[in-house]
C-alpha cells in the first residue's frame, strides 16, 4: 500500500442558489435552482462534493487505485476519473453493456481522464458491483472499491453539510426539495441534514436493485448518525419517472429538458435531472407540490452530446 499523499479539495463551494422566474411561471410555484452543476470539477455535478469526502478517506488509507462503476453514461464515474487524475491516483471503471462503436459524451471525458474501462456487457446492478469487487481483490489493499454513485455513509456525508449550505442562503427554509434518485446518496445525505419540515421529493430514475423507498431511509439513518444529528423524518416520496429502463429518455423528459432550456437557459440531461425535472412538473400539475421550491440541479449535460440521446 502507498504511503498516504496530501488531499486536494475538488469542489468549488458554495454553488448558486437561483431564482428560475420564467420557469416559475410556467410551473405555477416559486422555483429556485440549487446550481450543483457548477461545482467545478470536470464539468460540475454533484458528485463532486461526495468525491471530496470518499476521495478523502481513500487517500487517508493510503489507497493508490479507486474502482467504480456505473451506466454507459453515469456522471458519477466521469468526476471519478477526473479526481483520480487530479489526486495521482488510478482508475478503474466497470461501465455496463457493451463497448459502444465510437465514444460519445462522458465516455470521451472517461478516457481523456485516464481512466481504465470495462465494459462488462450486462446494465445489471448486481453483476457490475461484482466484477468491482473481484477488481478490487485482485489489485489488493492498495484498491478503494466505491460503489455506484458513491452511496455510502461517508459520500452522503457531503449532502448534510450541502444542507447546511442551502439553508444558509435562504430567509427561511424552503417547502419542498426536488432531487434526481439514482443510487439515493443525495437524497439520503439531504434527508439527514435538513430540518424536519423541509420535504423532499426524490424522483426515482434508475429502478435499483434494493427499492428507493428502503435504501435512502437506511442511508439517511446511517448518514445522520456519522454526521452526529438527529434521526432523520420528513416526507420522503419517491415517483417513477424511469421510463422502460435505466437511462432510457421518456417523452417528458425530453419535454422539461426543453423546457427548461428554453425559459432559463438551464441545461439538464436526459438520464437524471430531465426525469427530475419531469416529476416536479407532474407533481405541481397533481397538486401534490406547492410554495417554495428547490430544484436541486445534479450535473449530467455532458449526456446531451451522447449519441444514444440525439434528437433534443
Amino acid at each position: 500500500m502507498t504511503t498516504a499523499r496530501a488531499f486536494t479539495p475538488l469542489s468549488v463551494l458554495p454553488t448558486p442558489l437561483d431564482e428560475a422566474p420564467r420557469l416559475s411561471a410556467e410551473l405555477g410555484v416559486r422555483l429556485l435552482v440549487k446550481r450543483d452543476d457548477l461545482t467545478g470539477l470536470a464539468l460540475g455535478g454533484n458528485k463532486a462534493r461526495k468525491l471530496d469526502y470518499l476521495l478523502r478517506d481513500a487517500v487517508e488509507k493510503g489507497c493508490d487505485t479507486v474502482v467504480t462503476t456505473g451506466g454507459q453514461q453515469s456522471n458519477f464515474c466521469r468526476m471519478t476519473a477526473a479526481a483520480c487524475a487530479k489526486l495521482g491516483l488510478k482508475c478503474h471503471l466497470v461501465l455496463g453493456g457493451n463497448a459502444p462503436q465510437h465514444d460519445s459524451g462522458n465516455i470521451i471525458l472517461d478516457r481523456l481522464f485516464g481512466a481504465e474501462i470495462t465494459f462488462l456487457g450486462t446494465e445489471d446492478w448486481s453483476d457490475l458491483e461484482t466484477e468491482v469487487k473481484r477488481i478490487a481483490e485482485k489489485i489488493g489493499p492498495s484498491a478503494y472499491h466505491m460503489p455506484v454513485g458513491g452511496a455510502t455513509p461517508v459520500g452522503a456525508l457531503a449532502y448534510v453539510h450541502a444542507a447546511d449550505e442551502l439553508l444558509s442562503q435562504m430567509p427561511q427554509p424552503p417547502d419542498w426539495i426536488v432531487v434526481a434518485d439514482g443510487s439515493g446518496g443525495t437524497h439520503a445525505g439531504l434527508l439527514a441534514g435538513l430540518p424536519r419540515e423541509v420535504r423532499v421529493l426524490g424522483i426515482d430514475v434508475s429502478r435499483p436493485p434494493t427499492p428507493l423507498a428502503v435504501s435512502v431511509p437506511r442511508l439517511a439513518t446511517k448518514t445522520a448518525a456519522l454526521a452526529g444529528r438527529p434521526e432523520p423524518a420528513g416526507e420522503m416520496i419517491v415517483a417513477d419517472h424511469c421510463g422502460p429502463k435505466y437511462a432510457s429518455i421518456t417523452n417528458e423528459a425530453r419535454d422539461a429538458v426543453r423546457l427548461a432550456a428554453r425559459t432559463e437557459a438551464l441545461l439538464l440531461d436526459p438520464v437524471y435531472t430531465g426525469k427530475a425535472m419531469a416529476g416536479l412538473i407532474a407533481a405541481v400539475n397533481r397538486g401534490q407540490v406547492s410554495g417554495t421550491v428547490v430544484f436541486w440541479h445534479t450535473g449530467g449535460a455532458v449526456a446531451l452530446f451522447a449519441d444514444e440521446f440525439a434528437g433534443f
